[in-house]
């Protein structure tokens, strides 16, 4: 939640497909311009049990996009009787983004597990989509983008995926100034989904190695001089205060 009149900007974020599971992955630096506005914002939002979404972008408008979703899918979730279809979510997503014409700017990738198996797409701004193994968006993307294609490989285990997902994210942060602090994680898996809140932190605060406060009087004074100011009164004025 950011304070009013402030339209902070979300970046890097991707997410990744894996057999039988899917990892989402954030960092967690929200931008105004050039002011860092929160250093620790959620970009993974929820949709539903074993369906997730990233957001970039206009982080409001993200946040905004994610809450209708999860709204609408509650909703078909009780019309129906039936779980939630990743395309669903997806098809009711990029029908709403390209209703506004890309006045709403945000960039959301969706994922999840549903009685079909694991899906994977991007949403851009306009309302087109993709459909691919590993995804990634924002600023950060192409420098998370790069460890993809150079490490990524079909079957991978859990352990070596989640490295694989933290490794991508920590070169966006290290790569571009909209991205930063922290690491975030989500598991899908047909039992469920696991938020992994602050997975890790690659871009910690240093600590100060030593004392830079000196002692008073450590600065020898050489020479003092004081000049004085005359002053003349030109108006004056005295105001009684009420004490009764």
């Amino acid at each position: 939640n950011m304070p009013p009149g402030i339209p902070p900007r979300c970046f890097c974020e991707l997410m990744v497909h894996f057999q039988p599971f899917m990892i989402l992955g954030a960092d967690t630096r929200a931008t105004d311009d050039m002011v860092v506005a929160d250093k620790n914002c959620r970009k993974i939002h929820h949709i539903a049990p074993r369906i997730y979404c990233c957001g970039a972008g206009v982080a409001a408008d993200a946040e905004i996009a994610t809450q209708m979703m999860a709204s609408n899918v509650e909703l078909h979730t009780l019309n129906t009787g039936r779980p939630p279809l990743v395309a669903m979510v997806t098809r009711q997503l990029k029908q709403m983004l390209f209703r506004y014409q890309g006045h709403m700017g945000s960039s959301v990738i969706v994922g999840g597990v549903d009685v079909t198996g694991a899906h994977l797409y991007s949403v851009y701004p306009h309302g087109s989509y993709d459909k691919l193994p590993f995804l990634t968006m924002g600023s950060g993307a192409a420098a998370a983008v790069s460890v993809f294609e150079d490490r990524f490989k079909a079957n991978m285990e859990l352990d070596e995926a989640k490295r694989l997902v933290r490794d991508a994210i920590t070169a966006g942060i290290f790569c571009d100034l909209g991205s930063g602090s922290n690491v975030d994680l989500c598991v899908i898996t047909a039992a469920g989904a696991e938020y992994l809140r602050g997975y890790d932190r690659p871009a910690g605060k240093g600590k100060r190695e030593g004392q830079y406060r000196y002692k008073p009087g450590t600065t020898p004074v050489l020479t003092k001089t004081q000049t004085p100011l005359s002053l003349d009164v030109v108006y004056e004025t005295v105001q009684m205060m009420d004490t009764e």
